[in-house]
């Protein structure tokens, strides 16, 4: 299924091209397609130099958590739930508690952390692979939640929302939750339909009543802060967190005489060859989207898009903003390029520029992430593993545009 989408992506830009080359009478368009190609080269390059360090210190800290018995203490609390998630990996594996540090770090919207971690999350389970080229049903799973990825603390929006003056940064606090929790629901919802899980299942019910319940209590809490107050409460527990699991993991692993130094160099030593192999998957997939964006054809759906809008009668302000739900899937710094541009093109309190904002943080960026994880362990057969992604980005995109009207009128 991959071959044929990222050959896809070359023809459609071919195609595009071609048509602006010989009906628009536009001769640079194959000298910006071939640009496209070296920018995203190069930028593949840039991310990898970034993910090694960041691979190598979370796998040292990793390799500490794991022999001071705190991977197996997470996967024991998670054990019950993904016992019936993915019942093909056995109680009690590493796997667990990898995928369960992974959501939360993801949860905190601590990208820089969630990576790496997801990485060793996708190791362990490729450990239980029978077919290593071809992904397994829990490696589907934990790719699509990842790729809708509920976030509850997106304080790098808020951030940017900041720099370009908007009066209240956290304005679109709620938006995102919603959005990313609908978009998370509709992910496990189809993978489940997939692979005929038990969601009705008591235990499983327990688990999610009672993520529903925190959540419920979180909104309680921050509903009653001000702008301020929030963005800081944001800025403070997601890296208080961070910094918390850190020292919990040097802690515990010298009270159980564990040589923390030591321990973590031989984690980090991974971190580097886990990277380097990362990047021929990146460069394929980048430089195909590259291509794609190069040659137009995002451009010339989103006027087909306005166009069917006003032969309905519809509001066409949400089409302002869907660049960025259109790179969302394929680029995250497309989008968050996207967004910026949006904010300064309409102003940072504006409808579009509101709704730019809520599609960044309802989502993640399917097609790296689908690039990074499941190239780390050389899969090529992702099954049904797109489909499922894509469907978990189109619910998360359909909330914010109805969200966002619902919030902003």
């Amino acid at each position: 299924m991959l071959n044929g989408i990222w050959l896809s992506f070359f023809l459609a830009a071919f195609a595009a091209a071609l048509w602006q080359w010989l009906g628009m009478g536009d001769s640079e368009v194959f000298s910006r397609l071939v640009a496209a190609l070296f920018d995203m080269a190069r930028l593949s390059v840039e991310i990898v130099l970034v993910l090694v360090g960041t691979m190598t210190l979370w796998l040292g800290f990793l390799a500490v958590a794991e022999k001071a018995g705190l991977i197996r203490l997470l996967a024991r609390v998670l054990d019950p739930l993904f016992r019936r998630l993915m019942p093909e990996v056995p109680s009690g594996h590493p796997a667990l508690g990898h995928i369960s540090m992974n959501f939360a770090a993801n949860i905190l919207g601590l990208d820089n952390a969630a990576t790496p971690i997801g990485i060793k999350a996708m190791h362990s389970l490729q450990e239980l692979n029978p077919q290593k080229d071809t992904a397994t049903n829990a490696q589907i799973l934990f790719l699509v939640l990842n790729s809708s990825s509920l976030t509850l603390l997106p304080v790098t929006i808020f951030m940017y929302r900041a720099q370009q003056g908007a009066t209240d940064p956290t304005l679109v606090f709620l938006p995102i939750l919603l959005a990313t929790t609908v978009s998370s629901l509709v992910g496990l919802l189809t993978v489940a339909f997939m692979q005929r899980l038990r969601l009705h299942d008591p235990v499983v019910l327990a688990y999610l009543l009672g993520g529903a319940a925190a959540l419920g209590l979180l909104l309680t809490t921050l509903a009653g802060m001000s702008a301020q107050a929030l963005a800081a409460t944001s800025s403070l527990v997601g890296n208080l967190t961070l910094f918390g699991i850190i020292i919990l993991f040097l802690g515990v692993a010298a009270l159980r005489k564990v040589k923390v130094y030591d321990t973590f160099i031989e984690g980090a030593k991974e971190g580097f060859s886990f990277t380097i192999s990362l990047l021929p998957f990146l460069i394929a997939m980048l430089v195909a989207i590259g291509a794609l964006r190069a040659s137009g054809v995002l451009d010339a759906g989103l006027e087909g898009i306005r166009w069917l809008a006003e032969g309905f009668g519809w509001d066409t302000r949400f089409i302002d903003a869907l660049p960025t739900a259109f790179m969302k899937p394929l680029s995250g710094s497309g989008a968050r390029a996207m967004m910026i541009e949006t904010m300064d093109t309409f102003g940072v309190d504006s409808f579009p520029a509101l709704l730019s904002a809520t599609f960044q943080g309802s989502t993640e960026t399917t097609f790296y992430v689908i690039a990074v994880y499941f190239g780390a362990v050389g899969i090529t057969r992702i099954r049904h593993g797109l489909g499922c992604a894509l469907t978990a980005d189109l619910a998360g995109m359909l909330t914010a545009i109805g969200v966002c009207y619902w919030f902003f009128g």
